[in-house]
C-alpha cells in the first residue's frame, strides 16, 4: 500500500516538473482505459484530482471509468465538472448533456444540445437528442423544423419523413402524415415504420379494411414482426371477425408471448366459435394472470354453460358481478353528482335526465324528491312535480326512510295542493 501511494506521489510530482505533465498522465491513464482496468483509473484520476482538481480532461476520464463501473451519477458529476472547466469542448457538453438525458432531465439538457446543434447543425447525434425533448414536450413544430433542414439535404432518406410524419401525426394531421408516410414508402416499400404509422391512422380515421390490408402487406414483408399481428387482430376483434383474430392472436401466442390479453382473446375466439373447451384452455391461463378481468370472468361463464356446467359457470357469473358491482354503484353517484352540477348550472332538464338515471342504478327513491322539486320550484310543471312527490312518497314506504312524520305531511300537503291547484300559488 505504501509503495503504491509513494509511486502515485511519484508519478504527480514526475509529471508537474514535465512541461507535458497533463498530456503525459493522460496518456498512461488511457493506456488503463484501453485495458479496461477502470478501478485502476478511478484511484489514478482521484489521486491526481487531489492535487490538482481544476484539469478538466481529469474528470472527463473519470467519468468514463466510472460510466464503464455504471456508476451514472459520479460519472456525471465528473462530466459536469470537465464542462465547468471548459464549457467550450464539444465532447465534454456531449457527455454532459447525455447524461442529463439518461437520467429524464431533460430541461437541463436541452440548453446544451441546443448549443451543440447550434455548433454543429448537419450533426445528426445532436439533433437526435434535441427533436426528441422536443417531441417528449408535445413542441412537434420545432422538432419538424429540424428534421425538415435534415431531410432537404438527403432527399432519398426515408427515415426523415418518417419522423415529419410521426410528428404531424402527432399534431393530428393525418392526411399530411398519410402523404408522408406513403412518400417514404415509395423510398422504401420494406418500411414497417411507415406501415404501421400508416395503419395507425386509417384505424384512427375510421377505414379498418384498408389499415387491415397495409397490415396484412407488412407480415408478407416480415411474418416475425408480432406488433403487425397484434395491430391487424384489434381491428379484425372490433369488426368481430372472430375467426380471423383468432388466428392473428394464436401466432402471437405461438411465438412466445402469454400475455393475459392474446390468452383472453383466443379464449373469445374459441367461445365465439362454439368451441368451449379450447375457449377454457386460454381463458383459465388469462384469468390466473388477472382474477379481476371481467370480460374472462364472463367468458369463462358461457363457455362453462356451454358445455353444460352450470356449478362452474354460476361461479363466474357470479365473479362478474362481484367484480361490477363496485363500478356500477358508482355510476349512480357519478350521475347523481352530475345532476348537482347540471342543476347548479341552471341546466334544469339534464340534472332531471341524470338524476334519474342515478334512480335506475341505485334505486335510492330520495332521488325523486330533487326531481320533484326542480319541476315545482324551478320549470312550474305541476304534473310532472305530482308523478315524482307521488313516486318518492311510495319509496319510502316501500323501502323506509328516517323522515319526520311532519317533513312527510309537508309533502303531502303539497301534493294534494297542486293535485287541486296546478298553478304555483
Amino acid at each position: 500500500m505504501k509503495s503504491r501511494i509513494a509511486l502515485i506521489v511519484f508519478l504527480i510530482l514526475f509529471f508537474k516538473s514535465l512541461s507535458g505533465q497533463n498530456s503525459a498522465a493522460t496518456r498512461n491513464i488511457d493506456l488503463l482505459l484501453l485495458r479496461g482496468e477502470y478501478n485502476r483509473v478511478i484511484d489514478t484520476c482521484r489521486q491526481l484530482l487531489a492535487y490538482d482538481n481544476l484539469d478538466p480532461e481529469i474528470h472527463y476520464r473519470l467519468g468514463i471509468a466510472y460510466m464503464n463501473t455504471l456508476d451514472e451519477d459520479r460519472s456525471l458529476e465528473s462530466f459536469y465538472q470537465a464542462y465547468n472547466l471548459n464549457p467550450g469542448n464539444q465532447l465534454y457538453s456531449f457527455l454532459l448533456a447525455k447524461g442529463y438525458y439518461g437520467k429524464e432531465k431533460y430541461k437541463l439538457a436541452e440548453p446544451l444540445f441546443q448549443k451543440l446543434c447550434s455548433s454543429d447543425s448537419l450533426d445528426w447525434t445532436y439533433a437526435s437528442y434535441l427533436t426528441s425533448i422536443y417531441m417528449r414536450y408535445n413542441r412537434y413544430d420545432e422538432a419538424i423544423a429540424i428534421y425538415r433542414k435534415f431531410q432537404s439535404n438527403d432527399s432519398t432518406n426515408y427515415s426523415y419523413l418518417d419522423k415529419i410524419g410521426f410528428a404531424s401525426l402527432k399534431k393530428r394531421e393525418y392526411q399530411y402524415a398519410t402523404e408522408l408516410f406513403t412518400k417514404s414508402l415509395s423510398l422504401n416499400d420494406s418500411n414497417l415504420i411507415a406501415i404501421k404509422n400508416l395503419a395507425y391512422i386509417f384505424s384512427a380515421t375510421k377505414q379498418s379494411d384498408t389499415a387491415i390490408a397495409i397490415l396484412t402487406r407488412g407480415i408478407s414483408i416480415d411474418p416475425s414482426d408480432m406488433s403487425l399481428y397484434s395491430m391487424r387482430g384489434q381491428l379484425y376483434f372490433a369488426k368481430n371477425y372472430n375467426k380471423r383474430a383468432l388466428n392473428d392472436y394464436l401466432t402471437i401466442l405461438a411465438s412466445g408471448d402469454t400475455t393475459e390479453l392474446y390468452l383472453k382473446r383466443a379464449g373469445i375466439g374459441y367461445c365465439n366459435n362454439q368451441q368451449p373447451g379450447l375457449a377454457i384452455s386460454f381463458l383459465l391461463k388469462a384469468y390466473k394472470i388477472d382474477s379481476s378481468d371481467y370480460e374472462t370472468c364472463s367468458y369463462l361463464g358461457q363457455s362453462y354453460f356451454n358445455k353444460q356446467d352450470m356449478s362452474r359457470s354460476e361461479y363466474y357469473y357470479k365473479r362478474v358481478i362481484g367484480i361490477l358491482s363496485p363500478v356500477y354503484k358508482q355510476f349512480g353517484l357519478s350521475y347523481t353528482l352530475l345532476g348537482e352540477s347540471q342543476k347548479g348550472n341552471g341546466s334544469y332538464n339534464d340534472a332531471i335526465k341524470s338524476y334519474l338515471k342515478a334512480v335506475d342504478i341505485s334505486g335510492d327513491p330520495n332521488l325523486y324528491m330533487i326531481v320533484a322539486n326542480i319541476y315545482d320550484e324551478q320549470l312550474h310543471d305541476s304534473k310532472n312535480s305530482i308523478k315524482y312527490y307521488q313516486l318518492f312518497l311510495d319509496g319510502i314506504k316501500k323501502f323506509g326512510g328516517s323522515f319526520s312524520g311532519e317533513y312527510l305531511n309537508s309533502i303531502k300537503d303539497r301534493l294534494e295542493y297542486l293535485k287541486t291547484e296546478p298553478a304555483k300559488p
